[in-house]
């Protein structure tokens, strides 16, 4: 699969998160967070700073859904990324 310009297809990490104080918080806790951790499957033809294979956190209300070959993928814009993970 190939994006087309500025767009990007992720998928999504699902983890629990602790916080300093030590709570944990589940996925579906992480769900109300705005921002998504996730995993570049593949950049659009416009995009050159990021990867497949990168892990990023993006603005979460403007992705969208999409089934692809029997799995679930977000499209996201190269302008939603707010930080890629090192």
């Amino acid at each position: 699969m190939k994006p087309i310009g500025k767009h990007i297809v992720v998928k999504d990490i699902e983890e629990d998160v602790v916080t300093d104080s030590g709570l944990v918080l589940s996925g579906e806790d992480t769900n109300q967070l705005r921002y998504r951790k996730a995993k570049v499957i593949a950049p659009g033809t416009e995009v050159s700073v990021i990867n497949a294979g990168d892990v990023i956190h993006y603005d979460k209300a403007h992705g969208y859904t999409m089934i692809i070959r029997d799995c679930q993928y977000t499209i996201i814009q190269e302008r939603d990324v707010v930080v890629v993970l090192t």
